[in-house]
Protein backbone atom coordinates (compact mmCIF):
# COMPACT_ATOMS: atom_id res chain seq x y z
CA UNK A 1 0.00 0.00 0.00
CA UNK A 2 2.95 2.81 0.49
CA UNK A 3 4.26 1.89 -2.94
CA UNK A 4 0.82 2.81 -4.45
CA UNK A 5 0.97 5.49 -2.33
CA UNK A 6 4.34 6.84 -3.16
CA UNK A 7 3.78 6.46 -6.95
CA UNK A 8 0.32 8.32 -6.57
CA UNK A 9 2.75 10.91 -4.66
CA UNK A 10 5.16 10.95 -7.56
CA UNK A 11 2.49 11.42 -9.91
CA UNK A 12 0.71 14.72 -8.60
CA UNK A 13 4.38 16.24 -8.18
CA UNK A 14 5.18 15.34 -11.88
CA UNK A 15 1.68 16.57 -12.80
CA UNK A 16 2.82 19.99 -10.35
CA UNK A 17 6.10 20.66 -11.90
CA UNK A 18 4.10 20.59 -15.50
CA UNK A 19 1.29 22.80 -14.82
CA UNK A 20 2.36 25.96 -13.54
CA UNK A 21 -0.80 28.58 -13.08
CA UNK A 22 -3.13 26.20 -14.25
CA UNK A 23 -0.78 26.50 -17.48
CA UNK A 24 0.37 22.84 -18.93
CA UNK A 25 4.01 24.12 -18.83
CA UNK A 26 5.63 21.43 -20.99
CA UNK A 27 2.61 21.75 -23.74
CA UNK A 28 3.21 25.31 -23.83
CA UNK A 29 7.49 25.12 -24.50
CA UNK A 30 6.36 22.44 -27.05
CA UNK A 31 4.16 25.02 -29.27
CA UNK A 32 6.76 27.45 -28.65
CA UNK A 33 9.52 25.59 -29.50
CA UNK A 34 7.70 24.46 -32.58
CA UNK A 35 5.94 28.26 -33.80
CA UNK A 36 10.29 29.28 -33.64
CA UNK A 37 11.38 26.92 -35.51
CA UNK A 38 8.59 27.60 -38.41
CA UNK A 39 9.68 31.30 -38.07
CA UNK A 40 13.32 29.94 -38.89
CA UNK A 41 12.29 28.17 -41.76
CA UNK A 42 10.12 31.30 -42.80
CA UNK A 43 12.67 33.46 -42.57
CA UNK A 44 15.10 30.91 -44.73
CA UNK A 45 12.63 30.45 -47.24
CA UNK A 46 12.08 34.70 -47.05
CA UNK A 47 15.89 34.59 -47.71
CA UNK A 48 15.71 32.46 -50.90
CA UNK A 49 13.08 34.50 -52.68
CA UNK A 50 15.01 37.51 -52.29
CA UNK A 51 17.35 35.85 -53.75
CA UNK A 52 15.35 34.12 -57.26
CA UNK A 53 14.26 38.27 -57.29
CA UNK A 54 17.67 39.45 -57.53
CA UNK A 55 18.63 36.83 -59.78
CA UNK A 56 15.61 37.85 -62.23
CA UNK A 57 16.29 41.67 -61.72
CA UNK A 58 19.80 40.82 -62.65
CA UNK A 59 19.00 38.71 -65.84
CA UNK A 60 16.22 42.34 -66.75
CA UNK A 61 12.79 41.39 -65.37
CA UNK A 62 11.03 43.75 -63.55
CA UNK A 63 10.33 43.08 -59.94
CA UNK A 64 7.33 45.24 -59.31
CA UNK A 65 5.81 42.83 -62.68
CA UNK A 66 6.92 39.98 -61.14
CA UNK A 67 5.77 40.49 -57.77
CA UNK A 68 2.04 41.71 -59.68
CA UNK A 69 1.82 38.87 -61.68
CA UNK A 70 2.42 36.37 -58.20
CA UNK A 71 -0.51 38.39 -56.96
CA UNK A 72 -2.66 37.36 -60.10
CA UNK A 73 -1.69 33.56 -60.09
CA UNK A 74 -3.26 33.58 -56.55
CA UNK A 75 -6.02 34.79 -57.28
CA UNK A 76 -9.29 32.86 -58.84
CA UNK A 77 -9.99 33.33 -62.09
CA UNK A 78 -13.44 34.66 -61.95
CA UNK A 79 -11.94 37.03 -59.19
CA UNK A 80 -9.18 38.09 -61.58
CA UNK A 81 -11.24 38.78 -64.17
CA UNK A 82 -13.59 40.83 -62.49
CA UNK A 83 -10.51 43.18 -61.50
CA UNK A 84 -9.23 43.64 -65.00
CA UNK A 85 -12.27 44.25 -66.45
CA UNK A 86 -13.25 46.99 -63.31
CA UNK A 87 -9.60 48.37 -63.85
CA UNK A 88 -9.95 48.56 -67.47
CA UNK A 89 -13.35 50.75 -67.12
CA UNK A 90 -11.83 53.19 -64.59
CA UNK A 91 -8.86 53.57 -67.14
CA UNK A 92 -11.44 54.22 -70.19
CA UNK A 93 -13.41 56.87 -67.54
CA UNK A 94 -10.44 58.90 -67.09
CA UNK A 95 -9.68 58.25 -70.78
CA UNK A 96 -6.10 56.20 -70.19
CA UNK A 97 -7.17 54.03 -73.00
Amino acid sequence: MSDEIDIDERDDQEERKTEVGGIAADRLRSFIERIERLEEEKKAITDDIKDVMSEAKGTGFDIKILRQILRLRKMEAHDREEQEELLDLYKRALDMV
